[in-house]
């Protein structure tokens, strides 16, 4: 693989503990500084109250990060294409089609079967923002985060645009969750640009590489780092906290690893 330079206009993060990006990044920046404090996301006002009633939590995180990268560059939400990427859409959606098929009366909820399709983050997201253009949603299993980074670089390559990428993860209920170790719900954004502008946080070159990858420092943000899919973005996310020149390497596949090579 030919290495791809992009850059990064903005970064939304919401997990346990990380309550946007200019919380998370100090928290990033001093990792024994984490603590697991309960998740909470914005309302996204932006949709009509009608949509806003039928978003699940997987929905609603997704949406919260992609804002809340948006808001910190000056593109036209209009006119950046998206990558949207989960290893398995939403869990409780899923749980609650199960068990109406495994009733007597299997009926299923229009809210809840709309809700089943894997792009409809990408679809609330149209309808929040107007936007019309390209999407692309992925899931990839535990390399989702490599693979939308990947997407939308290659995106950004082909047409020239911005593109926004978000991946997201949230646990399933049980008896669901004994096949999926995500403990808990992980979201992060990134708006990623083919030039400097005036917003530009960070270049990033990058390429494939059989190189270990990086863990975390801590304990706890190790067990989040390996145990949920989306946060196998956790070291390029601790290294956009203080960013300075270096060259890291993130989990993507069983023997394939994303070198990424941070330029301030």
């Amino acid at each position: 693989m030919t290495a791809l330079q992009v850059f990064v206009d903005g970064i939304g993060l919401y997990a346990p503990g990380f309550d946007g990006w200019a919380h998370a990044r100090a928290v990033l920046a001093a990792p024994q500084t984490y603590r697991a404090t309960p998740l909470e996301l914005p309302s996204i006002d932006s949709l009509p109250a009608a949509e806003r009633r039928r978003l699940g939590m997987a929905v609603k995180l997704a949406m919260s990060v992609a804002y809340d990268a948006a808001k910190q560059s000056s593109s036209d939400l209009q006119n950046v294409g998206t990558v949207f990427s989960s290893s398995a859409g939403d869990g409780d959606n899923c749980h609650q089609i199960m068990e109406a098929l495994a009733s007597t009366d299997r009926a299923i909820s229009p809210t809840r079967f709309h809700n089943s399709v894997h792009n409809a983050a990408a679809g609330y997201w149209g309808i929040a923002t107007g936007s019309q253009q390209p999407s692309i949603s992925l899931s990839a299993h535990d390399a989702g985060f490599g693979a939308a980074l990947l997407e939308a670089t290659s995106q950004i390559h082909s047409n020239a645009q911005p593109c926004l990428m978000v991946t997201f993860d949230t646990p399933y209920p049980a008896p669901l969750r004994t096949l999926s170790n995500t403990t808990h719900a992980f979201g992060v954004a990134l708006l990623l640009t083919p030039r400097r502008s005036a917003s530009t946080l960070c270049g990033l070159t990058l390429s494939l590489t059989q190189t270990s990858f990086h863990t975390m420092p801590t304990p706890e943000l190790e067990a989040m780092r390996s145990n949920v899919p989306a946060a196998r973005a956790l070291p390029l996310l601790a290294a956009l906290a203080v960013p300075q020149p270096r060259t890291l390497v993130i989990e993507y596949l069983h023997e394939l690893n994303l070198s990424i090579t941070l330029q301030p």
